[in-house]
């Protein structure tokens, strides 16, 4: 009988490229392959310890002369909303969200088009083509679901338009809001502040304690808004913690606050049987 050891995930890094969040800066991932039947395991454990997932791929920033990306989440139970995110949930009572499996379609692309060439022109994603779109969408090992959001017509419409959409991965212990696009020219709605609300909701209706937001920067005024969610979490120091007063936290740049590659790598908890050891 032959018996086949689990392999340990292998790690890699990225070639530095400029940072899209900090001006003068370079950004250099590490990363590793998410396939398999460990991939859910994988994803659930390395989520918890600062990684985000982009297709088949779970990566973390790893620069060499800058710790500033700090991994945000949103502890449900503890969250309440700001007078303004309260006018945010009324402005939008009539939106009708629908939660599909991931399918790329032609409206999410259009739509995922206007939004790009209004809010990110010159981003890296901005020359993503439509077979690029339905691979963010579809290429995925975990449990993924495209949450969309459509409004009422408007005179001389048809149906509901879509409004907004999330790509979401469903976590042991939360939702991890992998990439969100909406309406560039409802931007009075809030739609962004909005869908993250709305994840917030959904997880409390699951029962899941968190919801994974990406990266928040100090200093990037791309990130500022996360801030501004109650209840929010950082990944520092190797550990969760309350965000606390946001202007107290600094973006670090300095040559010595990045441990070595090989120290990141041993100090990551991997699932049981994946440890290689």
């Amino acid at each position: 009988m032959r018996h086949t050891l689990p392999i340990a995930p292998q790690f890699y890094v990225t070639a530095p490229q400029p940072c899209p969040y900090l001006d003068g800066r370079m950004e250099r991932k590490l990363f590793t392959a998410l396939q398999g039947d460990p991939a859910e395991r994988l994803n659930d454990t390395l989520s918890k310890q600062g990684f985000r997932r982009s297709q088949n791929v779970l990566y973390r920033p790893s620069c060499a002369e800058c710790s500033a990306c700090l991994s945000a989440r949103i502890r449900v139970a503890d969250f309440e909303p700001s007078r303004t995110q309260r006018r945010t949930i009324k402005r939008n009572e009539s939106l009708r969200r629908n939660a599909t499996s991931p399918w790329a379609t032609e409206d999410q692309y259009a739509l995922f088009r206007r939004y790009l060439d209004s809010r990110h022109a010159d981003g890296g994603m901005a020359d993503m083509d439509v077979f690029e779109f339905a691979a963010m969408i579809e290429e995925t090992p975990i449990r993924t679901r495209v949450v969309e959001y459509s409004r009422p017509p408007e005179p001389g419409e048809q149906g509901r338009p879509l409004t907004a959409v999330c790509l979401t991965d469903i976590l042991d212990d939360g939702l991890s809001m992998v990439y969100s696009f909406y309406d560039p020219d409802r931007l009075h709605l809030s739609l962004g502040t909005w869908v993250i609300l709305d994840h917030i909701a959904i997880a409390r209706e699951a029962g899941l304690p968190y919801v994974y937001l990406g990266y928040w920067v100090p200093g990037s005024r791309k990130m500022g808004y996360k801030a501004q969610f109650s209840a929010l979490e950082i990944y520092k120091g190797g550990r969760w913690q309350p965000i606390g007063d946001p202007d107290s936290h600094e973006a670090t740049l300095h040559p010595l606050s990045v441990d070595p590659i090989a120290e990141q790598v041993a100090r990551i908890q991997l699932p049981d049987g994946l440890s290689g050891r």
